[in-house]
């Protein structure tokens, strides 16, 4: 079954995430371009970007799929932002509000997983 990306809950969320991740890395120090920033901008990509593609294939399983890699990257955006803030990148307030976006995205992409699962 397909599902018009535009329309998930989940890849609007994930949108969101890219833009806050964008505005937070602007900010970092300018010798972290081409390293932790373009890591942690990759990340966010991902995430909406899978979850696009996985709502385009043909069955729940296969969306499921691409789900499951776009939770991977999730964590490991997750892990980039924890690790920017113990360097001081990300301001407190920053790494709260991304942070707690960063927890709502994984509890709904566990949840549509799980969802799929059971109808297959």
């Amino acid at each position: 079954m397909r599902h018009h990306f535009k329309n998930l809950k989940v890849w609007q969320v994930g949108m969101e995430i890219v833009i806050l991740v964008y505005k937070l890395t602007s900010k970092f120090p300018k010798e972290e371009k081409f390293s932790l920033v373009s890591q942690i901008n990759r990340s966010a990509v991902s995430v909406p970007s899978n979850i696009a593609e996985g709502s385009g294939r043909g069955t729940d399983k296969d969306f499921g799929h691409f789900l499951e890699i776009a939770l991977g990257s999730l964590y490991e955006l997750e892990t980039q932002l924890i690790l920017s803030n113990n360097l001081e990148f990300i301001e407190g307030d920053d790494f709260e509000n991304i942070g707690g976006k960063v927890s709502e995205l994984e509890r709904m992409i566990i949840g549509l997983i799980k969802s799929l699962k059971s109808k297959i």
